[in-house]
Parts: structure tokens; C-alpha cells; sequence
């Protein structure tokens, strides 16, 4: 790693959900190899940021970007309020865009107007700004298979250039319909962060980053066993980040594309004193 280009953040909040791996507490044992994986697995989360009907109602993919970005708000001992986002997700809610395809070619005067406004692309991140009274900015991007790094990156960013913490949401969800083979997702998965420019009182881990040209091949590989639990997920590519963290430490390499990648070297450490 270029010393000279190197750049200090502190993890101050994690969460991570997916269908055999639901919550930080349980996915963290099981990546760092600790513990065995739930043998029942969960059909998807209940984020209680959300009232009862509309927890029902809301799509997979709100659900679960919810769910995680409350979590690493809640590790973080933030309020959300506040705290400016970056949202990734590689395809959205492809559920929706299913039936908005069908219903086009089959119906079109029966389209949904609720299931239209949660098909773009920002709308988890609009439900958490809504759900949480957040009037700070908040970003959301797709860089396909890159999505999770580039997710990364630009928070990894915003924090150094602005000096102030950033909640990082990243989220896919099972592909289906005739998009299936095209987009392929298995289940799903969302991993959430609040990164932080200098240590408090609930910093888990030292990051230290920087970029450097390469071809993606270089990418970490994130442990076999692992990588069958999430199943094929579009943003598995978050797993050997989390793998580390959940390790206490380590260095990952992320394409960030074709030519260009993002080392990381997390170290665990010790919250800052009050």
C-alpha cells in the first residue's frame, strides 16, 4: 500500500443480514469461522423503523436496507437523523421491475402506482430518510459487480472530505421472472456500516485505504464455505470485508473495476476513551 496515499477511518457501527446468516451477532461467529450457520434460515427481516402495516407492505428490498442501515445506526449509537448515507445496491428491487415488465405487456392500465414508486432505484434510501426524519444528503449508486466497493469507496470518500460520519448501506435481492438468468441473484443480503474520520466511543476497527491500478483478478476471495451460505447473491462481493472484520482484522483488496482497485487494511482497536 502506497503510504502516501493512505487514508485513516474508524468502523464505528456494523450490521450485516441474510436469509442463513441474520444479523451481525450470528454472521460474525459464522464468518470468522467460529460457529456453525443457523440450520432454519429466515424468509427476511421486519425493520421495526417501520410501522406494523407498512413493514408488511414494503418490498424485500426496503426491508432489508433498513434493517441494516438501523442496525450499524444502532451499533453505531448514532442518530440517523443527522448522518448522511450512501446506498448500493447492483440491481434494486428486481421483483418490482419484474411485474412492471409483465404487467406493461399484459395490462399497463393496471400498473401499480405504490409497486412504481418503490421500482427506482433510490427508494430504499428514500424510506430511510422519510422513516427517520433525515434531511442529510444521501447518495445511491450501481456499479454492477463493482457495486459494493464503489459503494464503499465513495463513502470512504465523503467522510474524508467532509470530516463527518457516513452510514453505508449495501443490498440486493433475489432476481426472478425472465431477468433471472440475465441478473442473477440468489436470496438476499444487505451489509451495513457507519464509518467515522477519527475514533469514538464505539470504534470496532481501524480502516486504512488506498487505490492503486490492477486488473480485478486481484480481488480477495472470500472463503468457500461462506460464499455457498449467501448463495449467489449480487453483492456478495461484500464478503471478504466482512470476513475480515469478523476476524478482528486483515488486509482485502475490492475491484473497484477493470483497472482500478481499493486495498483495505481493517486492524481491530479499542473504542476512544470518554
Amino acid at each position: 500500500m502506497n503510504a502516501a496515499m493512505q487514508q485513516e477511518t474508524f468502523v464505528d457501527g456494523i450490521s450485516f443480514w441474510a436469509q442463513r446468516l441474520p444479523g451481525w451477532e450470528i454472521a460474525g461467529a459464522v464468518l470468522a469461522g467460529r460457529a456453525d450457520p443457523p440450520v432454519v434460515a429466515g424468509r427476511r427481516p421486519s425493520p421495526e423503523l417501520l410501522p406494523p402495516a407498512e413493514r408488511r407492505r414494503a418490498p424485500d428490498s426496503v426491508a432489508l436496507a433498513m434493517e441494516v442501515a438501523a442496525g450499524a445506526c444502532a451499533a453505531a449509537a448514532v442518530d440517523p437523523a443527522g448522518l448522511a448515507s450512501v446506498f448500493a445496491t447492483t440491481h434494486a428491487d428486481l421483483a418490482i421491475t419484474d411485474y412492471l415488465c409483465e404487467t406493461l405487456v399484459r395490462a399497463p392500465l393496471h400498473t401499480s402506482p405504490t409497486r412504481f414508486h418503490n421500482s427506482v432505484h433510490n427508494a430504499a434510501a428514500g424510506y430511510w430518510c422519510i422513516a427517520t426524519g433525515c434531511h442529510a444528503p444521501y447518495t445511491t449508486l450501481s456499479v454492477h459487480e463493482y457495486s459494493f466497493a464503489a459503494g464503499l469507496f465513495e463513502t470512504l470518500l465523503q467522510v474524508a472530505s467532509d470530516g463527518r460520519p457516513v452510514l453505508y448501506v449495501a443490498f440486493d435481492i433475489e432476481a426472478c421472472g425472465p431477468l433471472a438468468p440475465i441478473t442473477v441473484s440468489h436470496g438476499l443480503l444487505g451489509a451495513g456500516l457507519v464509518l467515522s474520520p477519527v475514533r469514538t466511543a464505539t470504534s470496532r476497527a481501524r480502516l486504512s485505504w488506498s487505490t492503486r491500478p490492477g486488473g480485478g483478478a486481484q480481488s480477495t476471495a472470500a472463503r468457500s464455505a461462506n460464499t455457498e451460505l449467501i448463495g449467489g447473491n449480487a453483492m456478495a462481493a461484500c464478503l471478504p470485508f466482512y470476513e475480515a472484520l469478523a476476524a478482528g482484522g486483515g488486509p482485502v483488496t475490492l475491484a473497484l473495476g477493470p483497472d482500478l482497485l481499493l486495498d483495505v487494511v481493517l486492524d481491530s482497536c479499542a473504542p476512544a476513551p470518554p
